[in-house]
């Protein structure tokens, strides 16, 4: 080739490069100039205060015509066992509600919200809580959470709102009113603004969110965990009092402990609803543990021997005797199982095999490591293949799409550990 033809070639690849860098640079503008025009469109968005019936028909009747909204709830939880609802936020992308809750009955406005196609929430553990206590809502399936789906994005975990809206659209709020006072009406100047703020761009932020995980190929497994996550807050919401002591089991304790644990855990659960207080005035979570390890028979021993405030043993020092007698005459058969050690272990053979594969797995789906694979989860997975348990109870997160790459590659690694799994376990072989 001659040196003409050689820089008559270079000539039309520079003037290629510039024509798909000045059409890559168009189309990012038109594309920053459409998220700006959406983002406008929702700063001018009517709000509407719905505080009595004929307002909630009107509200309700908006709803039954979208395919889709943003949420938010504002509550107070400070002393009481249920949350008291005071104003719950939609966006239907037409107009910005906010439901005066305190003054309406809410019953239809849960049914509308359950058969709606989509709802949108950011970080929804409280919001989803207070769903299934005031519904009679089965576990819901569609629900999308935007922190999910940026912990997709970014393996940061708990991405607060404020940070995802400057990070993804530039948008600026303030959260200064998160801990006021929202039963008190009318709402302050302030306090309205920051529940607006929280869904005006709400459906914004999910749009571009949707985008990238589109293109990432990950929307699918997004959508998989926002309903694994409302699932697992359906059963929270519905969990039985006798297996609430589960939240403090310790593998230290023995079975009578764990038969006295779930008595007194149980019976605080009963006492704190029906007296409508936190399960903390009752009893701290300290005051329980020191119930399970020092079991007093008298009040003379709850007073010495433990942490209760006297007010309580005053009150109700007889019925918690009576409880962990009750609780100790259990039968082996009776009382709950030992819980599993965790695995520790200067080996780090295990840990740092498991890490590898998971790692090789987060470069293959593009998902990051902590998001692949939980704690409590590989916890179960350790326990499933050290203790020869059968392998339905995998937790319901590693049943889905993680279920095939589970069975045929981190299993079978594990099992292949599994002498130092359980030598970190403290087992030994004849358990």
């Amino acid at each position: 080739m001659t040196q003409v033809a050689s820089e008559t070639t270079a000539a039309k690849a520079q003037s290629t490069d510039k024509k798909i860098a000045s059409i890559y640079d168009s189309s990012k503008l038109l594309y920053v100039e459409a998220i700006a025009r959406e983002r406008q469109a929702s700063a001018d968005l009517p709000v509407h205060w719905v505080a009595d019936f004929d307002a909630l028909e009107a509200c309700l009747d908006d709803l039954e015509t979208c395919d889709r909204v943003a949420l938010d709830t504002e509550f107070i939880k400070r002393n009481t066992y249920f949350p008291i609802l005071a104003l719950v936020q939609i966006n239907t992308g037409k107009a910005i509600y906010l439901i005066d809750a305190p003054k309406l009955d809410l019953t239809e406005f849960w049914v509308v919200l359950e058969e709606m196609p989509l709802m949108i929430w950011h970080a929804c553990g409280e919001d989803l809580g207070i769903f299934y206590l005031l519904s009679e809502s089965p576990a819901l399936t569609n629900v999308f959470d935007t922190q999910i789906a940026l912990s997709y994005l970014t393996g940061q975990l708990q991405m607060g709102y404020q940070q995802a809206l400057s990070q993804e659209l530039d948008v600026h709020v303030e959260k200064a009113e998160s801990q006021s006072d929202w039963l008190a009406r009318p709402l302050s100047h302030e306090q309205e603004n920051y529940a607006i703020d929280d869904v005006r761009y709400l459906l914004n932020l999910y749009d571009i969110l949707q985008q990238q995980l589109s293109k990432q190929g990950l929307t699918d497994k997004v959508v998989e965990d926002c309903q694994l996550y409302a699932k697992e807050l359906y059963e929270s919401a519905n969990i039985e009092d006798d297996a609430t002591y589960l939240a403090m089991a310790d593998f230290r304790y023995t079975p009578e402990q764990l038969a006295v644990l779930q008595a007194v855990s149980s019976w605080r659960e009963a006492l704190a609803r029906a007296t409508n207080q936190p399960k903390t005035f009752v009893l701290k979570k300290q005051a329980v543990r020191d119930l399970v390890v020092e079991m007093p028979t008298s009040i003379k021993q709850l007073t010495q021997k433990t942490t209760m405030h006297r007010s309580i043993v005053r009150l109700y020092g007889d019925e918690l005797i009576q409880v962990i007698n009750q609780a100790k005459a259990l039968s082996p058969e009776e009382q709950p199982p030992r819980i599993f050690p965790p695995y520790r272990s200067k080996d780090k053979s295990v840990s740092k095999a498991v890490d590898q594969v998971i790692k090789q797995y987060e470069e293959q789906t593009g998902v990051p490591a902590n998001v692949l694979m939980r704690k409590k989860w590989l916890s179960s997975l350790y326990e499933i293949v050290a203790y020869d348990l059968p392998l339905e109870q995998l937790p319901e997160g590693l049943k889905g799409w993680r279920n095939e790459w589970v069975m045929s590659t981190l299993i079978p690694l594990i099992t292949s550990h599994k002498e130092a799994l359980k030598a970190g376990m403290s087992m030994q072989e004849d358990d």
